[in-house]
């Protein structure tokens, strides 16, 4: 059976942060997901865990000053300790939340000349991190984001990516595979998940409907034969669902559910 966790960070947003837990496991999900935990208290998100029976599948290491339009420290020159503090912090997060996994983002960069002394950057970087991660048992991950939604975003293709996790060379360095990232930028879904799956560097899922990044049930993206294509793949692993629900307000997650309960 494939298992779905709900990012608490686009899911039940009518709510107050540290409620969605309840929403979710309300909804039938054992497994959540966030972008930035260290933004509220630890103790508090420890207890939900506990008390709700849910795992924390997965979160993001601290980006920088996001308000400020940063997407990510690893490629950014004159970064280096900030990027270093940034992941020894989630990985401590980690350990003390149970959470197996840690999405770092690449940042942005400039094209030409520039965005190869990032790319040299981002690889050194990823390195020693993963170095870190394997003394602290967790997997890393990276996520190829497409440019439309996040313009000057390093990372955007999957073969890039893994070739990056090859030549690392960690087994605690894997690839986040969003599919509605992955359909933007190159699409034949299928043939990609059966390219990649195999190979054990994929680390996580990810889903949302293309173009609107609404529920997995319109757009151009067939999910019903993308799931099944997964189970036939033998995927053990969790599917993020970070998308945006399409009706707002009060208890407009839940009214969208409709796709999780037909698949289920």
């Amino acid at each position: 059976m494939l298992k779905f966790a709900a990012n608490l960070s686009w899911l039940y947003t009518e709510l107050p942060f540290l409620d969605r837990f309840a929403a979710a496991a309300r909804d039938g999900f054992k497994g959540v997901e966030c972008l930035f935990p260290h933004e509220h208290p630890t103790a508090e998100i420890q207890a939900r865990l506990r008390d709700l029976g849910l795992e924390l599948a997965l979160f993001n290491a601290a980006p920088g000053n996001w308000a400020a339009g940063e997407r990510g420290l690893a490629c950014l020159d004159g970064r280096e300790a900030d990027f270093q503090h940034s992941i020894t912090s989630a990985l401590a997060l980690a350990g003390t939340l149970g959470c197996p996994r840690v999405h770092v983002m690449a940042g942005l960069s400039e094209a030409g000349i520039a965005g190869h002394g990032a790319w040299s950057r981002y690889e050194h970087r990823m390195a020693w991190a993963a170095k870190q991660a394997q003394a602290a048992n967790v997997t890393l991950l990276i996520e190829p984001i497409n440019t439309r939604d996040m313009p000057g975003y390093l990372l955007s293709d999957q073969a890039r990516a893994h070739g990056l996790v090859e030549r690392i060379g960690f087994k605690h360095l894997k690839v986040q595979m969003d599919l509605y990232h992955c359909q933007i930028v190159e699409g034949d879904i299928t043939t990609r998940l059966r390219r990649w799956l195999p190979t054990g560097q994929v680390g996580h899922l990810q889903i949302a409907a293309v173009p609107d990044r609404g529920e997995p049930d319109q757009g151009e993206l067939h999910y019903p034969h993308v799931f099944a294509e997964l189970r036939r793949l033998g995927w053990q692993g969790w599917i993020g669902c970070e998308y945006k629900p399409r009706k707002a307000g009060d208890g407009g997650t839940t009214a969208g559910l409709g796709w999780l309960s037909a698949w289920q």
